[in-house]
């Protein structure tokens, strides 16, 4: 949607003088309509392309990180690597939003404590002793989470769409996890993907506080500051002065294949990280937060895919059932319809109106929550379309 600057009437022009309107007039109408749609095509098939690699690069972080980790490195020691390293890369865009830390002081440190050190570290621990996969799925809990939240904490209502949604994808994850052998794998390990999921939740709940009004933050900001928060949260933690740095020198196993260690942190750092943060962003600002979010889905079959063929992780069949069966529930509890809408936010010149809800860390996917508005610019700052965690 889009409107003038101008007055409903529009300055007056006369003779000799010609508004952007008329001097299109002579053009038929069928022709300009054309031109139109064939640039919306133009770019939303871009933008499906860019949030494809986005969600290509995401779903590659767990796949390199988990040879590192059987090297000898620790999970927080990856997880600090990963951070450090992607925050150094994104200082220029912090210096840029430097305005950022006085204007949001409490959202960025939720950002950094959460979105940042708290799913990272947690997702990271878990792969240590869960398959990357099933890591990943669990972390598609986090829509019904936020869902739960919105309906038991908020005390507003949701879709039974959305409902629906939150039945499937916690029947799928029983099927991932094989409820019914006792849970055949790691409880801690399992414990600590549903952690990443929490940590999910608040970072959804920050999101639909961050994007609204006037004073929206620009989401490269907070990845900026989120990733140069959670490497200083992460820093006595992790302790990297006593990581066995000379580990990095050699080669980790990769279902028997010896990697060069420093190639696998170099894809976790920029392309698993930096590449995918900025590809994510970009691909809102081409399609709807909602549709993005939606493409994002496929984060968790493409970490799934590569774990199997990387890293010999095969999952049984009842698990694949249970893994489509989650992200079925995902797609479902992200493209229901909020029941109750805000006023439509209007882009401004040049902007255009986007859908609710969006995609994040960790493959996990926002609901539309009731609280969003039905449309917006996202490129004014929707944080939960351009930030995901894993």
């Amino acid at each position: 949607m889009h409107v003038s600057s101008g007055s409903p009437a529009g300055p007056s022009t006369g003779p000799g003088q010609s508004t952007p309107a008329a001097r299109g007039a002579g053009q038929p109408s069928s022709t300009l309509g054309a031109s139109r749609r064939s640039g919306a095509t133009g770019g939303r098939g871009a933008g499906l392309g860019i949030a494809l690699l986005s969600a290509l690069a995401f779903g590659g972080s767990g796949v390199a990180a988990k040879p590192l980790i059987s090297a000898g490195l620790e999970p927080l020691q990856v997880t600090w690597l990963r951070v450090a390293g992607a925050a150094l890369v994104m200082l220029p865009i912090a210096w840029r939003h430097r305005e950022l830390p006085r204007r949001r002081p409490a959202l960025l440190m939720g950002f950094g404590l959460l979105a940042v050190a708290g799913v990272q570290a947690c997702y990271f621990a878990a792969l240590s002793r869960i398959p990357v996969g099933v890591a990943l799925l669990i972390e598609y809990l986090a829509p019904a989470l936020v869902l739960g939240w919105v309906r038991f904490v908020q005390k507003r209502p949701v879709t039974r769409a959305a409902a629906v949604g939150v039945v499937l994808a916690v029947g799928g994850l029983a099927c991932v996890v094989e409820v019914w052998s006792g849970l055949s794998f790691d409880a801690v390990g399992l414990a600590l993907a549903l952690g990443a999921a929490c940590c999910q939740v608040g970072y959804f709940v920050l999101s639909d506080h961050g994007s609204d009004g006037d004073d929206a933050a620009d989401p490269l900001g907070v990845i900026a500051y989120g990733l140069l928060l959670g490497a200083v949260v992460l820093t006595p933690i992790a302790r990297p002065w006593g990581m066995h740095w000379q580990l990095l020198g050699g080669g980790a196993d990769m279902n028997g294949t010896r990697v060069p260690a420093v190639l696998l942190l170099a894809w976790i750092v920029l392309v698993a990280t930096v590449a995918a943060y900025l590809t994510g962003v970009v691909s809102i600002r081409r399609l709807s937060p909602q549709v993005a979010g939606v493409v994002a889905c496929l984060e968790a079959v493409i970490a799934t895919v590569l774990a199997w063929f990387l890293l010999g992780e095969h999952l049984s069949a009842p698990q694949l059932v249970g893994g489509l069966v989650v992200l079925t529930g995902a797609f479902i509890a992200q493209s229901a319809k909020p029941q109750t809408t805000e006023t439509v936010r209007v882009a401004g010149a040049g902007g255009a109106e986007d859908g609710v809800g969006g995609g994040v860390p960790g493959g996990a996917v926002s609901p539309a929550l009731p609280t969003a508005p039905a449309s917006g610019d996202c490129s004014g700052g929707d944080l939960s379309a351009g930030f995901r965690a894993t």
